[in-house]
């Protein structure tokens, strides 16, 4: 889980700074207003496939624990 607070934690700052580019950049209000939904909205798409892809993979892999965990049961089962 530390990856993940990494990734988020530099997705945020690389969100931040293109926000603080964009409006100290020397263009009109609605142009700039244009650039801020644009980037959003990428930064959105982007966070949401890698929450997509973070749920994935727990879920693989706690599917792939459950399996073992059967597995190990029946193979130890007192006889």
């Amino acid at each position: 889980m530390n990856t993940n607070k990494v990734v988020l934690g530099v997705m945020g700052g690389i969100a931040i700074g293109a926000l603080a580019g964009i409006l100290f950049a020397p263009a009109k209000g609605s142009k700039t207003r244009k650039r801020i939904m644009k980037k959003g909205n990428n930064y959105t798409k982007d966070l949401k496939n890698k929450f997509e892809d973070m749920y994935h993979n727990a879920s693989t892999k706690y599917g792939s624990v459950v399996e073992q965990a059967k597995e190990f049961a029946t193979d130890h089962q007192p006889k």
